[in-house]
């Protein structure tokens, strides 16, 4: 009679161990996502796509590296990571290992570039297969997985785009993001991946942030920095960091992308959707924002009354702690940072880290009236 209470107890203690396990589990981020969920995740965090004046097929600010030794001085690997914009994220990513990451852009399009991107770093074999891919010309005879990343581009930029190569490209990128994944483009999606396809098989290394950039160097200078020379660029210290600067920072990314870990969104910063589910996900998972990288989305906000304070207020909403860091890059004029988003010839970009709960504390008590107020917010 004992041991039948005793097995019953037993058998109630496992029971409840285990169903406390299954509660604890659903709550932790899960290390890969299905392709179901993950397109879940796109389409229902998503907003209607806005408007913003340029394609923004790379990014335009050549100093995405030079925050990386601080950024990541005595951080640990994981939290999410939020971003905005095309490839520079990757960088940011590979260098913070975050367990998840959330791209919200007002674009459309740039959801469509970032699978892209998905489809082409997922068949990739290595670095060098996928800069011939990305810009459709054959893969260099005299590079290997040792190269450095200027070898790469040196043996890579005289090869001429070959057209057959972007069409078979093309239709392989279709095939594994519609067939393979199941993600339901269309048709216009479909048209949007083979314009921004062909900006990367006509631009080339060369190309730049809008379409402009379509003509290749040799045309003049230019005021913005090339796909090329944002991938040699380096860090504070002197060192190349980009995510394919090495094939280990390629591999790592390329494992990101197979575990569906990269989640573009479609949303504007101010708007009521895309944020604000992206921390509801965050905060049912248990997992805090380690960095947010804001590019200079923050200057177009304060263009108007309202933006602004909706976008501090959804900031507010999500999930942070004393770590949680903005990657904001300022525009320098020579003379202090300006409010404009207008670059001219004469300013950098310096990227700096700013305490996202500083912020947050600072829009609460209503010491927040302007951009220069935000930049003020800085330890």
């Amino acid at each position: 009679m004992q041991n039948s209470k005793y097995r019953i107890r037993l058998l109630i203690v496992l029971a409840l161990c285990f169903s406390l396990t299954r509660v604890w589990s659903a709550a932790e981020l899960p290390a890969q996502l299905t392709d179901e969920v993950f397109w879940q995740l796109v389409t229902e965090f998503s907003e209607p796509s806005g408007r913003f004046p340029s394609d923004n097929f790379v990014s335009n600010e050549l100093a995405t590296q030079r925050v990386l030794s601080e950024l990541t001085k005595a951080r640990k690997a994981g939290g999410a990571y939020v971003g905005v914009g095309p490839e520079q994220n990757f960088t940011y990513i590979v260098a913070l290992q975050p367990k998840i990451a959330f791209i919200v852009d007002i674009r459309r399009q740039n959801m469509i570039q970032h699978l892209m991107y998905k489809a082409l770093i997922e068949l990739s074999s290595d670095r060098a297969d996928f800069l011939s891919r990305l810009f459709s010309r054959p893969r260099p005879s005299n590079v290997d997985k040792n190269s450095g990343i200027g070898a790469l581009f040196d043996a890579l930029s005289p090869i001429q785009a070959d057209q057959q190569m972007f069409d078979e490209n093309l239709r392989a990128i279709k095939d594994r993001l519609i067939k393979e994944h199941g993600f339901k483009l269309t048709s216009e999606d479909e048209t949007t991946l083979g314009y921004i396809f062909r900006a990367f098989y006509v631009g080339g290394p060369d190309l730049g942030y809008s379409n402009v950039a379509f003509q290749p160097r040799s045309a003049g200078p230019r005021l913005l920095p090339t796909y090329e020379e944002l991938m040699i660029d380096t860090d504070e210290n002197g060192q190349q960091r980009s995510f394919i600067a090495t094939e280990e920072n390629f591999l790592t990314l390329q494992q990101f992308e197979k575990d569906n870990l990269i989640v573009p969104v479609v949303g504007n910063f101010a708007g009521s959707t895309a944020l604000r589910s992206v921390g509801s996900y965050l905060r049912e998972h248990n997992t805090l924002i380690s960095a947010f990288y804001t590019s200079n989305v923050e200057q177009y906000l304060f263009m108007t009354s309202e933006d602004w304070k909706n976008f501090y207020t959804n900031v507010s909403t999500l999930p942070l702690d004393s770590n949680s860091t903005f990657i904001r890059p300022l525009i320098n004029t020579g003379n202090g940072y300006t409010a404009s988003p207008q670059f001219r010839p004469t300013f950098h970009w310096d990227t700096v880290l700013f305490p996202i709960a500083d912020l947050v504390a600072a829009f609460n008590a209503g010491m927040i009236e302007n951009y220069y107020d935000v930049i003020q917010t800085r330890n």
